[in-house]
């Protein structure tokens, strides 16, 4: 029992000797990787597209029933050489600028992390791509913006 007493007093006295203690400021976390796609509205790409290609990434069906940007190509997301398509595109350049667009921004923001995580590096997802999309914009049609009707040879 000597030896209890002993070892808690000595644990409170070195406890006593010891430095306070404060509370850590939280470390500052790292700052966010920034996204590698950059989302924009059917207007914004429209006034400033840098020199993208843009591609509809949208089935022909909804090509034929809309009509696709007057500059894009088609090139359906669900093609399983989708990646090798665009890379065709841009004459195998991954640092040429892409943009992606779709019915209202689903399929192109996967389509344009697709093209990241392949390695692309200058890609544009417009967020609500041709039929608009709540709280991001109108889209590519009700923004009257140009387009063209869908034939076949141009995928």
């Amino acid at each position: 029992m000597r030896n209890i007493l002993k070892a808690a007093l000595v644990t409170l006295a070195l406890g006593a000797a010891a430095p306070t203690v404060t509370a850590q400021q939280p470390a500052t976390p790292a700052a966010a990787p920034k996204s590698a796609v950059k989302t924009v509205t059917s207007e914004a790409f429209s006034k400033k597209p840098d020199g993208a290609i843009l591609i509809d990434v949208r089935e022909p069906k909804e090509w034929a029933e809309t009509g696709m940007p007057a500059t894009a190509k088609g090139v359906s997301i669900s093609q399983p050489d989708f990646v090798q398509r665009i890379l065709a595109e841009t004459g195998g350049d991954k640092t040429k600028p892409v943009a992606i667009i779709c019915r209202s921004g689903n399929r192109s923001a996967k389509a344009a992390q697709q093209l990241v995580d392949a390695g692309f590096t200058n890609v544009t997802n417009i967020g609500d791509g041709m039929s608009g999309r709540e709280g991001t914009g109108p889209g590519w049609i009700a923004a009257k913006l140009p387009t063209k009707a869908y034939t076949a040879d141009q995928r």
